[in-house]
């Protein structure tokens, strides 16, 4: 025994506390709680998992006032027709625009339902869409039903407004209670090569 263990022990002796002068095993109740499992309690950090998404297409205007498709990423779980008309509300990207894409449509246009039966698409629009008159009414109407009729399934497309029940405007400026792409042949995309000149956006 070193002389500091030695001077150590007699202190603890001196004490009144009894000192063992070799190792020894301590009884299981008497090993401080915690000793008998050493590793340390372990966290595991839980993230939601990020929602797998599929990519559909909305239509917005190109410089030549015809309809262009692109793409836009929504969550598999609801690649519905409102969501997908909800990406075509928001509009171009910052990148769309300066490309010369725009949208006739208001991020202020609101949908308040959308659904799909028996081929046809019920559109049911709020906020900014009913102040729409002339030509842009005209391309923000091409814009839904072109952007609806990407979707499997779907022929024609109906308008409300507000619940109630609306005719809109096509390319001939006629008012139709069921509106198709065919009525939008003006303003149809146009294919790559293909020249536009003397072609504008409809006029009512």
């Amino acid at each position: 025994m070193t002389l500091a263990a030695a001077a150590a022990a007699l202190g603890l002796a001196a004490c009144g506390v009894p000192v063992d002068t070799q190792p020894a095993a301590l009884a299981r109740n008497r090993i401080p709680f915690g000793l008998l499992d050493p590793s340390a309690p372990t966290t595991t950090a839980t993230t939601e998992p990020s929602p797998i998404e599929v990519p559909v297409q909305i239509f917005l205007i190109g410089p030549t006032g015809h309809v262009e498709p692109v793409a836009r990423d929504v969550p598999v779980s609801a690649p519905d027709l409102a969501t997908v008309l909800g990406a075509l509300v928001i509009g171009p990207t910052d990148a769309e625009a300066a490309a010369g894409l725009q949208s006739a449509l208001s991020p202020q246009t609101t949908v308040l339902g959308a659904t799909i039966a028996g081929g046809i698409a019920t559109v049911n629009l709020g906020g900014t869409f009913g102040q729409l008159v002339g030509p842009p009414q005209i391309q923000a109407v091409a814009q839904i039903v072109f952007t609806a009729s990407s979707l499997p399934g779907v022929t024609g497309v109906a308008f409300e407004l507000s619940g109630a029940a609306v005719a809109v405007p096509v390319a001939s400026g006629a008012q139709v209670p069921l509106a198709t792409t065919a009525q939008f042949a003006p303003l149809a995309p146009v294919a790559p090569g293909t020249s536009t000149s003397g072609t504008s956006a409809p006029h009512a």
